[in-house]
């Protein structure tokens, strides 16, 4: 049942699914969320876009000076050996050579010593010396380093003195050498000299240092992939190879000789990894203390140069989170600041849609209770714009309408609002009911000798205190009130609405008069017959069931729901028999079929009414059978309500119409 209701009420659109509020705060946040993040979004494309064609131009760049740089180094080392190979010729003849070197090393103390041969390689072989061997004792003292150390290299270089004979210039990384006890970043160069070779042993901590910028990372890698030279100059001390090396192959293989790119690389993690340069990453993977289990993917920018001097290579690299970390700080950033006026829009939005909806609830909970007929709604406009002038012309609405339910009947106003009623009739199997006023043309003229101009007034407010007991009953037991005829009635039951079958509505209509009843015997508790300007008031009740035509009833201008039949004439025909046979309630046998079980009564002589040819059954209503107290007896109700039993033989029931005889005679 609960969920029929709730199907209907969406129907009937009573529900509301989506609040205003709801709506404004969804529109308002497509619109910041599209807006503020459409912007942010194209914002951070186009500079990371920028600052990707910078970061690549940069990286090249700086790959590029510390090309230039090294090769001027490198060129240089090798030109000056190749000076003093010629000075140390000459000065062996004038005997300054000792003089000469210690004035060339005072010139240039980056060089720590200097090798030169003109020995075949059998000769290299079966281990002798070079000709020539020139140590920059102050390299090594001031480092403390052992100036012997100098002749060991050498003698463990055959190889590479070799190549350099045949023409070949080789340059290596010597600093694992001399890194026994101290430490030392020395880089040696075999060069071709006329008649033999030449090896020039320097410090590298220049290069090192100048392949330090910033966030771009360089290094450089001989013909034979091992690190000459690095940023992090403590990985200088260790002898590494990366000819292995994929990333490595591809820059020997390949055909230009610089070139940029974007490698993605496998970097293993491990609690202390915080270098982001791509040799760190090969640093790391040849490790022989490597430990590392997780890996994740790095991308870097890759730039490098292949110089003239002895076939090296110089790399650059720059991380390429690292490139655009910036514009990504700044795009959370964007996206906080978003999610901030997204909130504080959310918060103003709910706050003027309050202003809205709040105003707008109270005019719905009004119209839902003008929809279940409760007219008398007062609304309090808060404000001056379109909302306020929407709930006060609702209220003078709401007013108007009040009023109109009390010239109207308010149950069948509401089920026309509802369009439970259709225009047109239909037949109903209804109970009518009629009440009078006994000597109610007597009483007016009494209230007229009390009051005199007053009268009038005093007439229709004792009237209305009745009616208004009247009504109350009827509506109680869901009844209809039709219209009230002067001082008379007219209400029935099982027309606009009924409570499920014609037995239960005719039952209603027969406890709707038991209470008027006991409403009218408390209301004449302290009334008296000689007060003329407040009269006790006694009625008579007249009731039938049976099939009549409801519908709404009148002109285009004005129309009304009643009921039409014979039965309504019965009915009121019914009640005009109180009088003479000394009854308040009086039931047709048609209402007695359907309510026997349940009332008591007593059936009164049968009456023949015009216009019927057998005599119409009429039982007089005691009281119900469920209440223990209260009348059993007709004799009883007369008592009870001071009705003085009547000679029915004598009773003259309509003497002007002769509408009916009592007896059927």
């Amino acid at each position: 049942m609960k969920k029929t209701n709730k199907i209907k009420e969406r129907r009937n659109g009573s529900t509301v699914r989506f609040s205003i509020g709801a709506k404004l705060i969804t529109i308002i946040s497509i619109i910041v969320l599209v807006s503020l993040g459409s912007i942010t979004a194209l914002v951070s494309w186009l500079i990371h876009e920028d600052l990707k064609v910078s970061a690549e131009e940069n990286n090249f760049e700086v790959n590029r000076r510390a090309a230039a740089e090294t090769e001027q180094i490198l060129e240089k080392m090798r030109l000056l050996s190749l000076t003093f190979s010629r000075t140390a010729a000459l000065a062996e003849r004038d005997g300054t050579i000792q003089k000469e070197a210690n004035y060339f090393f005072t010139q240039n103390p980056q060089i720590a010593a200097l090798f030169y041969t003109t020995t075949s390689a059998e000769t290299a072989r079966q281990g002798s010396h070079p000709d020539r061997v020139f140590v920059n004792e102050r390299f090594f003292l001031t480092r403390g380093i052992d100036t012997t150390l100098a002749d060991a290299f050498s003698d463990n270089n055959v190889k590479m003195r070799e190549n350099a004979e045949m023409g070949q210039t080789t340059l290596i990384n010597a600093s694992p050498r001399f890194n026994k006890e101290k430490s030392l970043y020395l880089a040696a160069m075999f060069f071709p000299i006329q008649g033999g070779s030449g090896c020039v042993l320097f410090s590298s901590e220049n290069l090192n240092e100048s392949f330090s910028m910033g966030v771009n990372s360089s290094f450089l890698i001989n013909s034979d992939g091992d690190i000459v030279a690095d940023a992090d100059i403590e990985r200088v001390k260790t002898q590494v190879n990366l000819s292995e090396q994929e990333i490595i192959r591809q820059i020997f293989n390949s055909p230009d000789r610089s070139k940029q790119m974007l490698a993605e690389l496998d970097v293993q993690l491990t609690q202390n990894y915080s270098s982001s340069s791509l040799f760190s990453y090969l640093w790391e993977k040849i490790s022989k203390n490597n430990k590392q289990k997780e890996t994740k993917k790095v991308r870097h920018y890759l730039a490098y140069t292949k110089l003239n001097t002895a076939d090296s290579v110089v790399i650059t690299t720059i991380e390429y989170d690292k490139v655009f970390e910036g514009i990504n700080a700044t795009t959370r950033r964007n996206l906080y600041l978003t999610a901030a006026v997204l909130f504080i829009s959310i918060m103003c939005i709910w706050f003027f849609a309050k202003s809205i909806s709040v105003p707008l609830k109270t005019l719905a909970e009004a119209t839902r209770k003008i929809e279940s007929g409760i007219f008398n709604v007062e609304l309090t406009p808060h404000s001056r714009d379109e909302i306020g002038v929407l709930m006060s012309g609702f209220g003078k609405m709401c007013s108007a309408l009040n009023v109109f339910g009390k010239f109207t009947n308010r149950d069948i106003a509401v089920h026309a609002m509802r369009g439970e009623i259709k225009p047109g009739g239909l037949s109903k199997h209804a109970t009518i009911f009629f009440s009078d006023i006994r000597g109610f043309t007597e009483k007016s003229e009494n209230f007229v000798k009390a009051f005199g101009s007053e009268a009038s007034d005093r007439i229709v407010f004792w009237l209305n205190e009745y009616l208004t007991r009247m009504v109350e009953c009827v509506e109680k037991t869901n009844g209809i009130i039709d219209k009230f005829i002067g001082d008379a009635v007219m209400a029935h039951w099982g027309t606009a609405s009924t409570a499920g079958s014609p037995q239960e509505d005719a039952l209603n209509c027969v406890k709707a008069a038991l209470l008027m009843r006991v409403a009218l015997y408390k209301l004449n508790m302290n009334r008296k017959k000689e007060n003329m300007g407040n009269p006790p008031i006694t009625i008579g009740c007249g009731i039938n069931t049976g099939v009549v035509t409801a519908g709404q009833i009148g002109s285009d201008l004005r129309m009304e729901y009643t009921v039409i039949g014979d039965p309504v004439n019965l009915a009121s025909r019914v009640e005009a028999l109180n009088k003479p046979l000394g009854t308040d309630i009086l039931i047709t046998e048609d209402t007695w079929n359907m309510v026997k079980d349940q009332i008591i009564v007593e059936e009164m002589p049968p009456v023949t009414v015009k216009g019927k040819e057998k005599p119409v059954r009429l039982f007089a209503v005691v009281n119900h059978k469920a209440v223990l107290s209260g009348p059993k007896t007709l004799a009883e109700v007369r008592k009870v309500l001071g009705i003085k039993p009547p000679d029915i033989s004598k009773a003259d029931v309509n003497a002007e119409e002769q509408k009916y005889k009592i007896g059927g005679k």
